[in-house]
């Protein structure tokens, strides 16, 4: 009788075993999936993207090309993220989405939302395109501009990405180091090159590293969560 009541128990623990495997084989599954399908989502992108550049820089400049320079001239304002942050230093307002400085008055539009350049990060494989939206949707469709002058632009340019946990965004910020490198081109055709210069964490409301003094360069700032969600990894680097 009590061998049978113990063979009951550890059938039902058994039970519970399975199923909770079953799950987090789903879930681990459904990540991986999703993390699949974002990164497609991006490669495929890509033809748009250079064909918006080359019909763009056909009207405005034939000689710009897709090699890494940092001769980049024209402004851009992007809106700020509604965030903490002194009135005072924030950038002047009035975004010129999609355009870059370009003349062309069709915006490039990535899921509905407008796109402003591409990021690259061969350290950790990163091939997103920047969104001029700060908005849950679009921190869950790619990497977003949330401050500063614009893509390629003097000053210091924020960019957030979720740290998912899965490879995607800059859920591998964390691997980044001194000296790697990260591209950015722009919708003019401009790819210029960044070098981290540091990195550290920081608590949620710490914004400071947003309004840098760049010494007249033009410097880009990623942010995104730790691991576990708590603080916030702070990468910084600057043109070359």
């Amino acid at each position: 009788m009590l061998n049978s009541k113990y063979s009951k128990v550890l059938t039902i623990i058994l039970v519970i075993a399975i199923i909770a495997i079953i799950g987090l084989l789903i879930y681990v599954g459904i990540d991986l999936y999703k993390a699949y399908d974002t990164n497609a989502d991006a490669d495929n992108f890509d033809e748009q993207f250079n064909a918006y550049i080359q019909n763009t820089t056909n009207n405005d400049n034939p000689n710009t090309n897709l090699q890494p320079e940092n001769n980049v001239v024209e402004n851009v304002a992007v809106e700020d993220p509604d965030i903490p942050l002194d009135p005072s230093t924030s950038s002047s307002s009035g975004s010129q989405s999609g355009s870059s400085g370009s003349s062309s008055s069709k915006t490039l539009k990535y899921k509905g939302f407008n796109v402003l350049g591409r990021i690259e990060i061969p350290k950790t494989n990163v091939k997103y395109y920047l969104l001029d939206e700060y908005s849950p949707k679009a921190l869950e469709t790619s990497v977003v501009v949330i401050y500063g002058p614009g893509v390629n632009q003097v000053g210091n340019t924020v960019i957030a990405g979720h740290n998912f946990r899965n490879g995607t965004f800059f859920s591998n910020n964390k691997k980044l180091e001194n000296g790697d490198k990260i591209y950015i081109t722009d919708l003019q055709g401009k790819k210029v090159t960044y070098e981290i210069s540091n990195h550290y964490i920081t608590d949620e409301n710490d914004f400071k590293y947003a309004v840098r003094d760049t010494g007249g360069k033009r410097a880009i700032s990623l942010t995104t969560c730790t691991d576990d969600s708590k603080n916030r990894l702070i990468i910084l680097a600057e043109e070359v």
